[in-house]
C-alpha cells in the first residue's frame, strides 16, 4: 500500500476556488491539478461552509439559524437561467 497523499492548504484552496469559480467541469479541474473530483467536491464545500465564519460569526450553522434553518444552494448559475422557465 501506498502512502496518502498530503496537500497543502495553499493548494486546497486554489483548487476549492476554481471550482466555486465554475468556469471548468470537475472532471476537467480533477485533471488539470491531478487530483479526485471527490476530494475538490469535498474542498469546494468545506470552503463554502467555512466562508461565512470570515465575516464574522457561527459559520454554516448561522446562516442557517437565520434563513429559518433551511439551507440554500450555492451553485452559479448563468445569467440568463432565470428567463428559461417564464416563457
Amino acid at each position: 500500500m501506498g502512502k496518502r497523499t498530503r496537500y497543502s492548504a495553499e493548494f486546497k484552496a486554489k483548487v476549492a476556488i476554481d471550482a466555486i469559480r465554475g468556469e471548468q467541469t470537475l472532471s476537467e479541474l480533477a485533471a488539470k491539478h491531478g487530483v479526485h473530483a471527490n476530494l475538490i467536491s469535498q474542498w469546494k464545500r468545506q470552503a463554502i461552509e467555512q466562508m461565512a465564519s470570515l465575516f464574522g460569526g457561527g459559520g454554516a450553522e448561522a446562516v442557517k439559524e437565520k434563513e429559518g434553518g433551511r439551507s440554500r444552494s450555492c451553485t452559479p448559475r448563468s445569467a440568463n437561467s432565470w428567463s428559461s422557465g417564464i416563457f
